[in-house]
């Protein structure tokens, strides 16, 4: 291993271990989604269960199992907590910025550390590798499909096409078939406009076609067998009623992806439309060449621009919308980008004052609500004073000094060095500054924690009023079905309820000839919590 390697190595190593594994248990699993899914993963371990998806003793059946099998074996090696349930996340991330260096290091060398850090440093990677979900799993694995594609496209080598069709399956393993229909989506868009219709006919190698069912049919086929509602429930209703209706109450704009993508892509968001465009119009002006040979330059970055836009415009027509649904677009927009420093490099090109003025401006932009995260989420508004002054005047000074850094005679040579600072600065101002407000006021962790102080012997757990990210919160931090009043659920034997301040009337209906003890409240989330005598107990 060459001395240069060695420094890659450790550079990229050291990136992905602050941005995606350092603070991974720091605050506890937030929303509906991390805590529901690392609860599954939880019981498919306790049942030795690796088919069918089980949350509450009963099937799962609305995503397939790629995350649940990571996390297992996450929790066999270092137990069950949040830190384990997110490891798979921030292993996938990692993956993929490893692919990303060796693809650029193979087919575009050069800015192979570039393009590797671009993609570790974009928000929507960050973010999502700190999730216990699927999202981060399937951009992993449908960017590293898409890569090989393009490796075999341009060095003709099959092998590539063959870890395309693993990739895929693996994919389709990750969240369904959503990782397949993109790729098609994206390669008969990329053969017509090149004019290469063979390509969708080579594309289709059928031992890579057989490989990749081997792959992933066994466990469709599996969990069909146990479970008849499979079909209907999976692909009926979570892909195609997900797509089509509102059934899922996730509405959003038409418009909405674009302020997601273009937020996921920070702090690169200015210099990724710029490459975008410029992709684009030099596309459009060559179009018409006859030239035998294929312009792999030229083509590449059309292929990305559509790789990019195509989940975009594709998860914009559904009427069921959340920012991770466009994960697997924010890799396009990381080549995309490198390629495009990769050209530029080439001649030395300075970068214009506006749009290292404006680059600044986006990429200093987040080191405000990172250092007024606590303030953000305990008051729900930016605060006045000194905090915001404070805040201003240190994005201001990181504002000007990356300016100025762009428009010097380094130019585009320090855009990834100038730009990582901002973002590690950030992500080090919200892992020291934030955890807390965020474990508080978004994670059932430390109201699980306050249960326990309050209870003699482990208890049953309901709710009334609370939120479902409450709920599912509670089900994991205490290993429990958590009831809910609201649909008829009260345990007749003693138990400690959860519940709303708004909800009282309610309770004092379901706990008629109960005795019902107030125990405290929890104010960063707003709900009280009570002893409820069994019911057979004389009030």
């Amino acid at each position: 291993m060459s001395t240069r390697t060695r420094t890659d190595v450790l550079l990229l190593a050291g990136f992905c271990a602050f941005l995606f594994f350092y603070g991974a248990g720091q605050f506890g699993l937030i929303g509906a989604d991390e805590p529901r899914y690392a609860q599954v993963a939880r019981e498919m371990l306790e049942r030795h269960e690796w088919i069918t998806p089980v949350l509450g003793g009963h099937a799962w059946l609305e995503k397939p199992p790629l995350y649940y099998w990571q996390a297992m074996l996450a929790y066999a090696v270092f137990g069950v907590s949040d830190a384990s349930a997110r490891i798979p996340s921030a292993i996938d991330a990692t993956l993929l910025v490893i692919a990303v260096y060796l693809f650029f290091r193979r087919f575009r060398r050069g800015v192979e550390v570039d393009a590797a850090l671009i993609t570790a440093s974009s928000a929507g990677i960050v973010g999502y590798a700190h999730a216990a979900s699927m999202d981060m799993a399937l951009a992993a694995t449908f960017a590293i499909g898409m890569l090989g594609w393009w490796a075999w496209r341009e060095s003709g080598k099959r092998i590539y096409l063959a870890l395309f069709y693993v990739f895929m399956a693996l994919g389709l393993l990750a969240k369904g078939p959503v990782a397949p229909f993109l790729a098609a989506v994206v390669i008969l868009l990329f053969a017509a406009a090149t004019r290469e219709w063979r390509l969708l006919v080579r594309t289709l190698w059928l031992p890579a076609i057989l490989l990749s069912c081997v792959i992933s049919l066994p466990w469709y086929i599996a969990v069909q067998m146990r479970n008849p509602q499979f079909f209907r429930e999976f692909i009926l209703e979570h892909n195609l009623a997900r797509f089509s209706t509102n059934l899922y109450h996730h509405p959003e704009p038409f418009w909405y992806y674009l302020p997601v993508i273009a937020l996921a892509l920070v702090p690169w968001t200015v210099f990724v439309f710029v490459a975008v465009s410029q992709s684009a119009r030099v596309w459009w002006g060559e179009r018409k060449s006859s030239s035998a040979d294929p312009d792999f330059d030229l083509q590449f970055n059309l292929f990305a621009c559509l790789w990019l836009v195509v989940p975009v415009i594709f998860f914009s027509l559904s009427q069921s919308k959340l920012p991770g649904y466009i994960l697997p677009a924010v890799p396009a927009g990381a080549i995309l980008l490198a390629n495009y420093l990769r050209e530029h490099l080439r001649h030395d090109e300075p970068v214009s004052k506006w749009l290292a003025i404006v680059h600044a401006l986006v990429a200093a932009a987040p080191i405000i609500p990172a250092l007024l995260i606590a303030h953000l989420l305990n008051g729900h508004h930016l605060p006045a004073g000194r905090p915001m002054l404070f805040a201003l005047g240190f994005a201001l000074v990181l504002c000007v000094a990356i300016a100025l850094t762009l428009v010097s005679r380094f130019g585009l040579r320090m855009l990834r060095f100038i730009t990582l600072i901002p973002v590690v600065l950030a992500v080090a101002a919200v892992l020291k500054l934030g955890t807390t407000a965020i474990d508080q006021t978004l994670s059932a962790r430390p109201l699980a924690v306050e249960l326990a102080g309050v209870e003699t012997h482990v208890l049953p757990v309901a709710v009334c009023g609370a939120s479902r990210e409450l709920e599912y919160g509670l089900a994991f931090y205490r290993n429990q079905i958590i009831a809910r009043y609201e649909l008829g659920d009260v345990p007749a034997a003693e138990h400690l309820l959860v519940a709303s301040p708004s909800w009282k009337a309610a309770i004092a209906d379901h706990t008629a000839g109960r005795r019902v003890t107030f125990l405290g409240h929890y104010a960063p989330q707003n709900v009280d919590y009570y002893w409820v005598a069994a019911a057979s107990a004389a009030r």
